[in-house]
């Protein structure tokens, strides 16, 4: 909104010329949602306790958990949400389609996290929104932008595979597939590992802010073809979403941080995962995603092998999936598991950083 309200005055104020730079609004974008969060966080955490709507655990956790998490606010991801929109709607383009595909995405996937959530407080039903409705749901809303990325932008199918830069096989129409695959998978992902205080914050910051930098590079032309990397027209915009969402998060972590004073439940961990999915798809970087999102694909693995194993061989590889459950059951403490989660996504990301020379 405020680049078509300012940047057309640069004329009669230079100063106001600072407002086509992506890099600027970028940063304006992070501050101002994460200023939001911190000015709104404790009336919100006060809200939530005064209408009790409080975490409720299933019984598959740390039986810790239920000494320590168990009255802790929860919905904290409409916070994050609210930081977001307001602080896209104020520093980004309104010309930009793919602005307004990520914003619907989060908004839908946001509102399937609130029925879950809302389920879970008023019906004291850990499981929530029963999955015969909650994945459907999903793979609706995201086959429905699968389909309008394909068929209503004409979106380059080609995919990217990282060192082979000669290779580049064009998937058509199963590209839909792999949107829908990556945009579910992703959402559900970050929604497996929120399981521990900060344990998803910061890794999707630290993802969201390694694909701002792919979303500038893929949306600069001169860039782009210097380092050899699909360019993708008027991709640059999502950098500003992602300082967005990278300032919120941070806001966010410091009331979520160990001992959490309050968690972003299915409204924050779906709508984030989900944004996270496809701003790997609108940079043509959807393969580097299990490297950047590292520690959302451990944790689903865990889960996947676990079941698959007991039920196939009657015994458990973990003592508890996700995998941050067996860590704490193996004596690490919360915060080492924490931080040490951390530090693997940072690792990570900078490996994925180091591939843009290297193809």
């Amino acid at each position: 909104m405020l680049y078509h309200w300012l940047y057309p005055l640069h004329d009669q104020l230079v100063a106001f010329n600072v407002i086509k730079y992506i890099t600027f609004r970028t940063f304006m974008g992070l501050f101002t949602s994460l200023g939001i969060v911190f000015v709104l966080g404790k009336p919100w955490i006060a809200f939530l306790q005064r209408h009790q709507l409080l975490q409720t655990l299933w019984e598959y956790v740390p039986e810790t958990h239920h000494k320590t998490k168990a009255k802790t606010p929860t919905m904290g991801g409409i916070l994050i949400w609210f930081a977001f929109l307001l602080s896209t709607l104020l520093w980004a383009r309104w010309d930009n389609p793919f602005v307004w595909m990520m914003l619907g995405l989060g908004s839908a996937l946001g509102a399937i996290g609130f029925l879950d959530d809302y389920w879970k407080i008023s019906r004291k039903d850990a499981h929530g929104l029963k999955a015969r409705y909650k994945f459907p749901l999903q793979v609706l809303v995201c086959g429905l932008v699968a389909l309008i990325l394909y068929d209503g932008f004409g979106f380059n199918t080609e995919l990217s595979i990282p060192f082979m830069k000669q290779i580049s096989p064009d998937l058509g129409m199963y590209y839909i597939i792999l949107a829908i695959l990556v945009l579910v998978g992703t959402s559900n992902a970050v929604n497996l590992t929120d399981g521990l205080d900060g344990l998803v914050t910061g890794p999707a910051i630290i993802a969201f802010m390694t694909y701002g930098v792919f979303a500038y590079i893929a949306g600069h032309i001169k860039i782009a073809s210097y380092l050899q990397v699909p360019y993708v027209p008027q991709c640059g915009e999502l950098s500003i979403l992602c300082g967005a969402i990278a300032g919120a998060l941070i806001g966010f972590l410091w009331f979520n941080s160990h001992p959490a004073q309050l968690f972003m439940g299915d409204v924050g961990a779906l709508s984030i995962g989900g944004m996270l999915g496809l701003v790997a798809l609108l940079t043509k970087n959807e393969l580097l995603l299990v490297v950047i999102g590292g520690v959302f694909v451990l944790e689903t693995l865990s889960v996947i092998t676990q079941v698959v194993s007991f039920k196939l061989r009657g015994k458990r590889i973990f003592r508890m999936a996700p995998l941050h459950h067996h860590f704490e059951l193996k004596g690490w403490p919360e915060s080492k598991v924490i931080v040490r989660f951390w530090i693997i996504s940072m690792i990570l990301a900078l490996a994925s950083m180091s591939t843009l020379k290297l193809r």
